[in-house]
């Protein structure tokens, strides 16, 4: 600990992000990436863009990102704001909406960048215990209370909220900010965009790393009424003017306009969690509902630091949380169809 370090840095403890490994032929099933790459017009495009112009600044404001992800979505320009990944945006969500007199409220497991957020930025918090299920309780996030940020689907648990009840839940909590971090939507989910119309409260996150395979772009974005994305901007611009490369805007635009390549990836990626889920339940597994592009899972009769450790002693890498309620779940994310099989029948050799 260093003695020039600041009061709230001494305080901190940093979000864990999965691990990255270099171990011969691994089967990386533990940070949620694609199994397939990018679309081909995105690559074109980013190639394109790899000319003399680097050496000029990008357009600050993505105008033609923004009005693509606008017009994809059905919003107004103006009510998009993109950023460095959804973590960015996320973290400008806390400092602009989220940080009130009421503590903001949020489930006890969830995306473990929230509560790092909470300590960076002073927001007080109310942690909220999930069901027996693993379930948002709506009734647990009564009118009067502060504001909300719901991961849909859960993470990492995968579990979704229908779109009537974050209506429910937006309708309810008029007076308060509601975030709902859409990262994995796109695998099954009912995204909440369309209600952005009707209700000034709600702000949607969604990210290109996971249903778009740009993780290495870090693309993210947030759909809100106009004065909500000015709250984002404003931090925004006090932090970096200049978010985006030119690389990143230009894959990202491109891909958003090839919607056959994203529609036939998404479904290949749920068919891969479907057959994934039937193949661990077979072996006993028990594996919660999964609208995301990874499965949550346990096994009633061996732990989940014995599975984690045994599965990468065969080079699969999965993730696990040594965390109250969840420490014997593997987060497994949905892998192509040769590592799925990889993972079964390393299962099946542990377990048998």
């Amino acid at each position: 600990m260093s003695r020039f370090w600041s009061p709230i840095v001494q305080s901190l403890s940093p979000y864990v992000p999965g691990e990255q490994p270099r171990i011969p032929g691994l089967v990386k099933l533990n940070t949620n990436e694609s199994p397939f790459g990018p679309s081909p017009a995105a690559m074109a495009a980013m190639r394109a863009e790899a000319d003399d112009d680097l050496r000029l600044y990008p357009d600050p404001e993505a105008t033609a990102l923004r009005a693509a992800l606008a017009a994809h979505h059905g919003v107004r320009r103006e009510q998009v704001f993109v950023g460095n990944g959804s973590d960015e945006v996320l973290a400008h969500a806390f400092a602009a909406l989220l940080k009130h007199d009421r503590p903001l409220r949020f489930p006890d497991i969830t995306y473990s960048f929230y509560p790092v957020y909470c300590r960076l930025f002073g927001v007080e918090s109310q942690v909220i215990p999930l069901d027996s299920a693993m379930r948002v309780r709506l009734e647990d996030y009564a009118p009067g209370g502060g504001p909300v940020i719901l991961a849909n689907p859960n993470a990492p648990t995968g579990v979704a909220l229908s779109r009537a009840e974050v209506t429910r839940l937006v309708v309810e909590n008029p007076d308060a900010p509601v975030v709902i971090d859409e990262a994995y939507v796109d695998f099954g989910a009912e995204t909440v965009v369309p209600l952005v119309a009707d209700h000034p409260n709600l702000l949607v996150v969604q990210t290109m790393s996971k249903s778009r395979a740009l993780a290495g772009l870090r693309v993210g974005y947030a759909i809100g009424d106009v004065a909500l994305v000015e709250g984002l901007t404003r931090v925004k611009d006090s932090f970096n003017s200049y978010p985006l490369g030119r690389i990143a805007q230009a894959g990202a635009t491109a891909s958003l306009a090839d919607e056959r390549y994203f529609r036939q990836t998404c479904e290949a990626v749920v068919e891969g969690r479907e057959r994934m889920t039937g193949g661990l339940r077979q072996m006993g597994l028990e594996v919660l509902p999964s609208k995301a592009n990874f499965v949550f899972a346990r096994h009633p009769g061996r732990s989940g630091a014995e599975l984690a450790r045994a599965l990468r002693e065969r080079a699969v890498l999965v993730r696990r949380f040594d965390a109250p309620r969840i420490g014997d779940y593997l987060r497994i994310t949905v892998g192509a169809p040769e590592q799925i099989d990889r993972l079964l029948e390393a299962l099946g050799e542990i377990l048998a």
